[in-house]
Parts: C-alpha cells; sequence; structure tokens
C-alpha cells in the first residue's frame, strides 16, 4: 500500500460539501415550516468543527500538514436549534422567510464553489499522473 496525502483536500472538502448538503436540507425545512406555530428554526454546525480540527496541529505553519492531521471521521456537521429562546411572532415561530431564502442562496454558493473545489483536485492529479 502507497503512503499518500494525496487526497487529503479533496477528504475535507468532501466532509465540507455534505454539510453543506445537510444545511440545505435544513434550511428548506425551515422554509416549509415558516407558517407552523412553535416552530424554532434549525441550523448546522460545520465550520466551527472543522475549524477547531485544523486548530489542533496548529504548531505546523503549513496548510498541508494542518489538512493532513485533521481527522475526517471527526468532522461532523451538527444540527441545532437556532435561537431556541426567541420568537418575534405571538405563534412562537422564529423563522424569518426572508433572511432563509438569503441563507438558502448563500449555501448553494458554498456547495457550488465547494464543487468545484473538488473538481479541481482531482483535475490537479490527472495532470500530475499524466
Amino acid at each position: 500500500m502507497i503512503n499518500t496525502n494525496a487526497f487529503d483536500y479533496i477528504n475535507v472538502l468532501d466532509k465540507a460539501a455534505d454539510a453543506s448538503w445537510i444545511r440545505n436540507e435544513v434550511i428548506s425545512h425551515n422554509i416549509s415550516n415558516v407558517d407552523t406555530p412553535g416552530y424554532k428554526r434549525q441550523d448546522v454546525a460545520f465550520e466551527s468543527e472543522l475549524k477547531k480540527a485544523l486548530g489542533r496541529s496548529s504548531r505546523t505553519s503549513n496548510m498541508d500538514q494542518r489538512v493532513a492531521a485533521v481527522r475526517t471521521s471527526q468532522l461532523v456537521p451538527k444540527q441545532y436549534t437556532d435561537m431556541e429562546g426567541f420568537s418575534y411572532r405571538l405563534d412562537g415561530n422564529n423563522v424569518d422567510v426572508e433572511t432563509e431564502n438569503v441563507m438558502l442562496a448563500e449555501n448553494q454558493i458554498k456547495y457550488q464553489g465547494l464543487l468545484d473545489s473538488i473538481n479541481q483536485e482531482f483535475k490537479n492529479l490527472q495532470m500530475v499522473m499524466k
């Protein structure tokens, strides 16, 4: 078996794309429950987990070494209730459909960027193999 770090970035980008996909589903669920009394908006925490994982190897100044040290099995997106005690509506719902639509558009752009980055990493590997 060849010991290589060629897929380190791809693995981390893959986890980020998965988290973005989950966030897309959560935001869509928020939008569909905009009129549900008592519903509290949900969100996904991933970026903070990635920051922690990259920070664990902070003694290394090289980003390649930081990414290589990330344990992708520990990079798990966590769904949580956002501002659970807050509601600006009488029915207890705290979903603002306009904000959710903006967040959905932002997340879709992020997801597309992650897919483009993954594709570029594979193109880089193909170029090296030629």
